[in-house]
């Protein structure tokens, strides 16, 4: 799975070039530890691409109790083209999680030890993600939420969980965000996992468990005695 992640840019800036956003309605602060709940950006196409801030956790469309239980926060790439919350999203409402990397929890010693993933050769890049527009029944209000897609872990992965978010090539971004791409057998093929060998990972602190601190130290290395 795939529960925290980190947005380590420097400003908004840094989003409009990589992902050819037109315009920045809102300011994006760098994010050490963006976590379930939380609004975050996402990349959405919309003649042209348009960045906006969404709930991390999806609730269906049609989800009229309570939407707690269905705040998704990921999505298994397998078999999810036939699945309830998410068939109807990955037909016509992808986008791309920007992100610059992502924890996973190596839960074989006690305590669990965190470690954070990053691409070294794409400083920034995209989860694989799906979004959907409930309507809160109480104020009216549409709400935009998102789920991350994983998919089975790579070499360097599995070695601290089984699975892993999707980080799409950046040559596949078009063709996932394409609207007029609305075949999932044609976009399956796009939900694997990244290279071993574009990947690293390396051990970091326990503050990452803490949802309230959110800042660079948390993604820095440090040695396993010290955790």
């Amino acid at each position: 799975m795939c529960g925290r992640y980190g947005l380590a840019i420097s400003n908004s800036a840094d989003l409009q070039p990589r992902f050819q956003v037109e315009g920045l309605p809102e300011a994006v602060e760098p994010r050490y530890n963006a976590a379930p709940g939380q609004v975050l950006p996402v990349v959405t196409r919309n003649s042209p691409n348009q960045l906006r801030g969404m709930v991390w956790g999806l609730i269906p469309f049609w989800a009229k109790d309570d939407p707690a239980k269905y705040k998704m926060i990921n999505a298994r790439a397998e078999g999810i083209e036939t699945k309830a919350s998410f068939k109807r999203p990955l037909r016509s409402q992808r986008c791309l999680v920007p992100a610059t990397g992502f924890y996973e929890w190596d839960k074989s010693v006690k305590p669990s030890v965190p470690y954070y993933f990053t691409v070294p050769d794409s400083p920034i890049f995209a989860f694989a993600g799906l979004y959907d527009r409930w309507k809160d029944p109480a104020s009216g209000e549409d709400v935009y939420t998102y789920t991350i897609i994983t998919t089975e872990a790579n070499g360097v992965v599995a070695p601290v969980h089984n699975r892993m978010p999707v980080i799409l090539r950046p040559e596949d971004e078009d063709r996932w965000l394409d609207p007029d791409e609305t075949e999932p057998l044609h976009l399956l093929p796009l939900l694997k996992p990244l290279p071993a060998e574009r990947m690293r990972a390396h051990i970091v602190g326990r503050g990452v468990n803490n949802v309230k601190l959110d800042e660079p130290s948390l993604i820095e290395p440090i040695k396993l005695n010290s955790a």
